[in-house]
């Protein structure tokens, strides 16, 4: 469109008269700045928003904007309105997934929600662009559904879906919450249990009185129940005692009241019922020794079993029963466990693993069960003991010796551990039992973890098989066994066979040797002439031998008192070592005293032993007694004898020295028959000389041996040679 300018006017100066030649370009040249200058501001005064001038007489609206009256307007009044290139009639068209989006002087793209361009851009100019894929929101925001829910993406958007005994909150479609398909009627428990709510699901348990059928588990959504009975407890037969009938007919009427009352109080009737009949059995004292143990045998296996049973009835949890005659029953109701189960009562506590007591597969609740029954101990307290062979072994290798005779004590109350779940002879980790007793026994006493084998005539024994005393300490004792019976604690009574001639000889040589030791100590002590070294290291000798003969006679077998006996056994180490120690004195005085033949010096030979003889022959086996006490005095004492133990070579601290001695007296031995030798083959005419006094006197002695024969000669030329010598030592 053209716009013509209006006529420019000039002003009325232009008629006065002319001026410069100059002054004209000047003038045109600030003429057209002024109407330059003048133009845009005039348009931009009128000109809507969003437009620009035109020719400085009309408005055009800018890209993306448009005025009602068209692309170029001159009217004050006109506006230029945003152009919504999304709406027909001039729709842009983005695409599948996609939407337009006006905007500002133009539009764009986008991918509708839950979709997104491949390039990762948040937008697009047209279709041809156009990459929208869906979002997978449970990829991208992991925790975008709430508890008990899981999410599935869909096309373009996701959903939660709840977890199996959940349901959406309607509040919330991301949130889902408890379905309780008790109240709603959704469960499937069958009409003999009851249905309880869990948090997404539910579990059906049996009525109180009631226990699981045989192949179904408690608390299942398929548990079927049957209600609980008394099992079949029949008397013993052919055993004649009314206090017995009464007791059965007892349990007649239990049986029949175990309906109309719970199953506590029908055990704990029971436990009264056994406490009675064990403390006044009256009659059952009567029985024959077998006929007890009969009747004992039944007693127990009939209240493992009924307890067992009755037990599954029982809530979850520990329960102790007890009645005013002393029995007591503790029992522990599990299902699922992993912890170990420990039951204590007053003397004795069973500790087991949960493995131990419970298998997958096994149906209901296990029941662990601890029963003290102090009564049935005076039933099975003269019943036989059978030891397996390795007790045998073992006690044998202990006593060196074959038992002579071998009688029993129960220590503590007999005790009966059983389980419902399980066979209880083949359990797959042992069982550990802790009692709880008064007497500590002594030295010729063992202590035995024990329980009662019944036959299948019912009667039975003590047995050690399959159980292990792990350690004993005064008043208690820890046992193991791999299977569960009825247990208690024997205390045994043993003597070991001695041979009888061997004894003998012992007492009666012993005997004579203190008579003569006793005379030989008397003649050294009191008859002055013979005074001298040598008869000094007898005398020692003597006294030390003495001593120790009589304390072996008198005090060797006291075992009663274990610390008399260890303090005897000390004495007799040290006794024997001392005589030992003087019998090496001896033998070095020997040899110093051969040594020293020629030069007839016996003087320096006493003086010698003098010094030496008192701190080597007490002080040296002073010394092994101590270091031997100090570093294992428990093993002084045996349990037949007040001697040392065998055990880690101990004798060694006796048996080393007295080795060592015999060695060096050996040499010593050797080395003066040597000297000897070498004298006597050297004899001179000089009758004054020891050798010479000797051979002279064995030439008037056995003039019937020639002198070719050595051997005699020398051995007894230095036997009249070592004579002489102590005669003169004896005078000096």
């Amino acid at each position: 469109m053209a716009v013509s300018s209006p006529p420019l006017s000039l002003p009325s100066s232009a008629l006065a008269p002319p001026l410069p030649a100059v002054f004209f370009p000047s003038l045109s040249l600030l003429t057209m700045v002024s109407v330059a200058t003048s133009v845009p501001t005039a348009c931009a005064r009128w000109c809507p928003p969003n437009s620009s001038c035109v020719n400085s007489t009309a408005c055009r609206c800018l890209p993306g904007f448009s005025a009602s009256s068209g692309e170029v307007f001159t009217s004050p009044s006109d506006s230029c309105d945003d152009i919504n290139e999304c709406a027909p009639p001039a729709a842009v068209s983005c695409g599948k997934n996609a939407e337009c989006l006006n905007t500002d002087r133009g539009y764009h793209c986008i991918c509708t929600p839950g979709y997104e361009l491949a390039s990762g851009a948040p937008t697009f100019r047209n279709e041809s662009e156009n990459t929208c894929q869906d979002v997978d929101e449970c990829q991208q925001k992991l925790r975008i559904c709430k508890s008990h829910s899981i999410c599935i993406n869909t096309q373009g958007s996701y959903i939660c879906q709840c977890l199996p005994g959940f349901k959406l909150n309607p509040r919330d479609p991301k949130l889902c919450t408890d379905k309780d398909e008790c109240s709603s009627g959704e469960h499937h428990c069958h009409n003999s249990t009851i249905c309880t709510n869990t948090v997404g699901s539910y579990v059906c348990h049996c009525r109180r009185g009631w226990v699981p059928k045989p192949g179904f588990q408690n608390k299942k959504n398929t548990t079927i129940c049957e209600e609980v009975s008394f099992p079949t407890w029949m008397p013993p037969p052919g055993i004649k005692s009314q206090r017995l009938s009464c007791f059965f007919h007892r349990l007649q009427d239990l049986r029949g009241n175990l309906r109309s009352v719970s199953v506590q109080s029908t055990i704990q009737d029971l436990i009264q019922e056994v406490g009675d009949l064990l403390e006044g059995p009256q009659d059952l004292e009567n029985l024959s020794q077998s006929e007890q143990q009969f009747v004992a045998t039944n007693l127990l296996l009939g209240l493992e079993n009924a307890l067992g049973w009755l037990g599954k009835a029982l809530p979850i949890g520990a329960v102790t029963f007890s009645s005013s005659a002393g029995t007591v029953l503790s029992l522990e109701v599990q299902e699922q466990g992993y912890e170990n189960i420990t039951l204590i009562q007053n003397q004795t506590k069973m500790l087991l693993t949960w493995d131990t007591v419970h298998e997958s597969g096994d149906s209901g609740p296990t029941v662990v069960g601890l029963l003290s029954t102090p009564g049935v101990g005076r039933f099975l307290a003269k019943a036989p003991l059978v030891l397996d062979t390795v007790e045998q072994a073992a006690l044998h290798e202990t006593h060196k010796g074959v038992l002579q005779e071998l009688y029993h004590d129960l220590l503590s109350d007999v005790i009966s551990a059983f389980i419902s779940n399980k066979d209880p002879q083949n359990l797959r980790h042992p069982v550990t039992f802790i009692f709880q007793h008064s007497v500590i026994p002594g030295p010729r006493e063992k202590v035995f973890c024990v329980f009662w084998e019944h036959g299948q005539n019912g009667s039975g024994h003590w047995a050690t098989s399959g159980c292990r005393m792990v350690g004993t300490k005064d008043n208690s004792t820890i046992c193991q066994c791999t299977h569960l019976s009825s247990f208690a604690i024997l205390m045994a009574h043993y003597e070991v066979q001695k041979d009888s001639a061997l004894t003998v000889i012992s007492y009666v040589g012993l005997s004579l040797s203190l008579l003569c030791l006793l005379l030989a100590v008397l003649t050294f002590l009191f008859c002055k002439a013979i005074h001298n070294t040598s008869t000094s290291l007898h005398l020692q000798l003597s006294i030390c031998l003495f001593l120790a003969h009589l304390l072996f006679l008198t005090a060797i077998d006291r075992t009663e008192v274990k610390v008399l006996c260890s303090i005897i056994a000390g004495a007799l180490h040290y006794l024997y070592l001392a005589s030992f120690t003087w019998m090496l004195l001896e033998g070095l005085h020997l040899f110093l005293t051969a040594r020293n033949l020629m030069a007839v010096n016996y003087s320096s030979v006493n003086k010698f032993m003098k010094k030496l003889m008192f701190p080597v022959g007490y002080g040296v086996p002073a010394v092994i007694v101590t270091i031997s006490a100090a570093s294992r005095p428990h093993l002084y004492g045996t349990p037949t004898s007040c001697w040392l133990n065998s055990e880690k070579g101990f004798k060694w601290s006796f048996l080393g020295p007295v080795c060592s001695i015999f060695l060096v007296n050996l040499a010593f031995f050797l080395m003066t028959l040597w000297i000897l030798k070498s004298k006597l083959s050297s004899l001179n005419s000089d009758k004054h000389t020891c050798p010479a006094v000797a051979a002279a006197k064995y030439s008037r002695q056995h003039p019937h041996i020639p002198d070719h024969c050595s051997l005699p000669r020398t051995l007894q030329l230095g036997a009249a040679c070592v004579h002489i010598l102590y005669e003169r030592s004896g005078m000096r």
